[in-house]
């Protein structure tokens, strides 16, 4: 009687599975990828709560207290306050926040949704639209990326401060401005424009090398689709190195929107942000000698965001590359 042979390989989804599995029980065992984290656990749940803290609290971002114009560190405020009285835990807990909304959409359209899918498009196709996309990358490429979104934050926020407004004189839509809803898209579109270069090429190269591999051939030859074969097969063998280029990312894009900022073509006031609160606390030297806690308070929250992303990067390079392990 013949018996059936059945194949004890795991599939590939179980071995992506098994690798990431094994990545993360490796990872859990640095100490230092575990305060990483947990520090961007506790700044990052701050921010998302600052509405909630501002009510218990009994402060906003933007009320004063009257008997506090720059206090120190108190039980009471315990940051401290302002030159205007603000209390400054709560408006870095906003900033925090702001910072959280800018970076994360930013990177989720520009690296992972543009610079993916343009990576994926002209790695598996190759030719005419390979070099299309290539050059155009280089265009943004050619030139330092922060001189860059500087520009394009100073001359896209008027034209579209303008419209804005006219929106609001011809509709029923008001308060738009007021909002910062500008301020947002701006900085937004800036990072969005130049995060897609490195994904998209970091992407391709994985690609170019997946193509030619016998899964890809035999999905071809079953008869599936070009976007089952990228995203169901190609893409999911290239995931650990996108993990680590957008941790890594996230770091370089929360410094980026900081120092938009304190250079003025942030987040302005009302709404607090961290780039902002460091211009305000550092203007001068008799400003820090007089109240250092005005530069103290965002400079340790903008540090320990950017140290931590960094880090928590090259652990997962150490845990995700095979050739570290």
């Amino acid at each position: 009687m013949a018996v059936e042979s059945v194949s004890l390989e795991p599939t590939g989804e179980l071995r992506s599975r098994g690798h990431l599995s094994r990545a993360w029980s490796r990872l859990i065992r640095k100490k230092l990828a575990l305060a990483c984290m947990g520090i961007l656990l506790i700044l990052y749940s701050g921010g998302i709560l600052a509405p909630w803290v501002s009510v218990a609290s009994g402060y906003d971002y933007d009320r004063p207290d009257y008997t506090a114009f720059r206090a120190p560190p108190s039980w009471d405020h315990w940051v401290g306050t302002d030159r205007a009285g603000r209390d400054l835990f709560v408006r870095l807990l906003w900033g925090i926040q702001n910072t959280i909304i800018i970076t994360l959409t930013a990177m989720a359209t520009g690296s992972l949704v543009i610079g993916i899918t343009l990576g994926l498009v002209a790695g598996y196709f190759g030719g005419r639209v390979d070099t299309i996309i290539n050059r155009v990358g280089e265009v943004f490429s050619s030139f330092p990326d922060i001189f860059l979104i500087i520009i394009l934050a100073a001359t896209l926020k008027p034209r579209i401060l303008q419209g804005v407004r006219w929106l609001e004189d011809t509709t029923f839509v008001d308060g738009l401005v007021k909002s910062g809803v500008v301020d947002y898209f701006v900085v937004f579109m800036a990072l969005v424009a130049f995060s897609w270069v490195g994904m998209q090429r970091l992407v391709r190269g994985q690609v170019l090398v997946l193509r030619e591999s016998q899964y890809v051939d035999a999905a071809r030859a079953l008869g599936a689709s070009t976007p089952r074969i990228l995203f169901k097969h190609v893409l999911p063998n290239a995931i650990s190195p996108i993990i680590v280029t957008v941790s890594m990312g996230m770091g370089t894009m929360v410094g980026t929107e900081i120092i938009l900022g304190w250079l003025g073509l942030g987040i302005q006031p009302p709404r607090p942000s961290l780039g902002t609160m460091l211009f305000e606390g550092g203007v001068s030297l008799q400003s820090f000698r007089n109240a250092p806690w005005l530069l103290l308070g965002p400079g340790t929250v903008a540090f320990l965001m950017i140290l931590s992303w960094n880090l928590l990067g090259d652990a997962l390079n150490d845990v995700l590359n095979p050739r570290t392990r």
